[in-house]
């Protein structure tokens, strides 16, 4: 009924936000350079609350390649999120909503919360208000390393929210040189290793992220070590162990 009433200016597409090319739904002479101002295409969206994390995670990996609907240039999102969601992507440093969410998007992006829509105005009526959040992505990304190195620094950093950030830090490096490497990067960096996640700046993660790279390229192994795995095959040794132990009992 939509499409019938605009004939030519609306195209209901039916798909899954998460996988449809939005880079080929407009037409090429929309694109503009990057440094430009932000092309005449803009991404709104009421996000359902299940999708909306791994979906601007997605964009904003998007914008740091400068492909899916940054092929176009640096496109404008205007964007929905449960309101604590929407507090997380745009807290300052040392606020107590400071998350991985917040670094992740203000290294790309200069972010706003607009305003709060209170959850009465939906229907059905949400338990949560929403936010409105805008999104404008950068010139020039405020860190700059691949998306996935960033991502992995500050996920370590904020798996261990409430603990100083040494403790998260050491989780990117495998247990027998922990300890060591740890200290060199935050020595590099120069960083305090008893600042807490929150209280890390954008610029104190440019340069843990600038060291870990160079420790990477040092040691080309290393991004590809995954704390988990580590512990994990640590546990099915112990395990193994024991299960040795009971067999000669038996």
């Amino acid at each position: 009924m939509l499409s019938d009433a605009a004939p030519g200016k609306l195209r209901i597409v039916h798909g899954d936000v998460l996988t449809f090319k939005i880079e080929k739904a407009f037409p090429e002479s929309l694109k503009r350079p990057w440094e430009d101002d932000p092309p005449n295409v803009h991404i709104i969206g009421n996000l359902p609350f299940s999708v909306s994390t791994p979906l601007i995670i997605k964009w904003l990996e998007n914008i740091s390649r400068r492909d899916g609907p940054f092929a176009y240039g640096r496109t404008q999102m205007t964007l929905t999120f449960q309101k604590e969601v929407a507090e997380r992507l745009t807290a300052n440093t040392g606020g107590k909503p400071r998350s991985r969410l917040s670094v992740m998007a203000q290294y790309l992006c200069s972010v706003q919360h607009v305003f709060t829509i209170p959850g009465r105005a939906f229907v059905p009526k949400p338990e949560v208000d929403v936010g409105v959040v805008h999104f404008t992505p950068l010139i020039q990304p405020k860190i700059e390393q691949p998306f996935k190195l960033v991502e992995k620094v500050v996920q370590n950093v904020f798996q261990f929210r409430r603990k100083y950030c040494l403790r998260g830090l050491s989780m990117l490096f495998p247990e027998a040189q922990r300890m060591e490497r740890t200290g060199r990067l935050l020595q590099r960096a120069d960083i305090d290793p008893t600042l807490r996640p929150g209280q890390l700046s954008i610029s104190h993660f440019r340069s843990l992220c600038e060291v870990y790279r160079k420790m990477c390229d040092e040691d080309p192994h290393l991004f590809a070590y995954n704390f988990r795995e580590e512990l994990k095959q640590s546990k099915s040794k112990s395990q193994e162990k024991d299960d040795d132990k009971e067999s000669y009992v038996l």
